[in-house]
């Protein structure tokens, strides 16, 4: 892919990813594991088409990402990515049924009871359905948000630093779900994390130092 992502500071130019390549396999799980400022986050926003490289290509499906149209990049986003960010971004006056059920909305798709439950079962939040945002623990938080994420059935499943608010114990039960939800699903997965041992979870760890590739 060869992925370059340069911003401009004032009359310098910023190096955020400086020839990134790498290959992302199907219900792989891949950590990317770097300090602050390394380019984590900026590939994690190109990888899932939030953003593009200043220079490369992204496929996805084996299909090159440049040059689709918005559109084709939403229907992207919505239907073949889920997202979980280190915030929780949860809408407070929605319960957590209601917060899980948002992607659908979004992609005009009617609500499953079924569904919506299992995906409850599944985080271990059955029993608070509906609960509101302000009555949950910062780790059942991050819980709704995964289920939020897995509501769409999406083959790719993106975290960026989930763990990143959470005490260790917490950040470690939700390293468990998520590894046990992707191998369930075989969904590919693809966190980023500074923390080198919730890295070992994952299958294969790419290190990111100055935006590129470490060896």
């Amino acid at each position: 892919m060869d992925l370059c992502r340069y911003y401009k500071r004032g009359s310098e130019t910023v190096k955020a990813l400086d020839n990134v390549n790498i290959d992302i396999y199907s219900a792989e799980s891949v950590c990317i594991l770097g300090p602050s400022g390394s380019g984590k986050t900026t590939l994690i926003n190109i990888l899932s088409a939030l953003d593009a490289p200043t220079a490369g290509q992204l496929f996805i499906n084996n299909k090159p990402v440049h040059g689709l149209k918005e559109s084709e990049l939403v229907d992207i986003r919505r239907g073949t990515i889920g997202y979980v960010f280190q915030q929780f971004h949860l809408i407070p006056t929605l319960t957590v049924k209601e917060n899980i059920m948002l992607p659908l909305l979004f992609l005009n798709r009617k609500p499953d009871s079924d569904q919506i439950d299992k995906v409850l079962e599944g985080i271990g939040l059955l029993d608070r359905a509906n609960h509101f945002p302000s009555e949950l623990s910062g780790g059942q938080m991050q819980r709704v948000a995964i289920g939020r994420a897995l509501i769409t059935h999406p083959r790719v499943l993106i975290a960026d630093e989930p763990t990143g608010n959470l005490d260790r114990q917490t950040g470690l039960a939700i390293m468990d779900l998520f590894l046990a939800t992707v191998k369930k699903e075989s969904i590919t997965l693809i966190l980023t994390t500074h923390n080198l041992e919730f890295s070992s979870f994952c299958d294969r760890v790419i290190r990111l130092r100055d935006g590129k590739i470490a060896e």
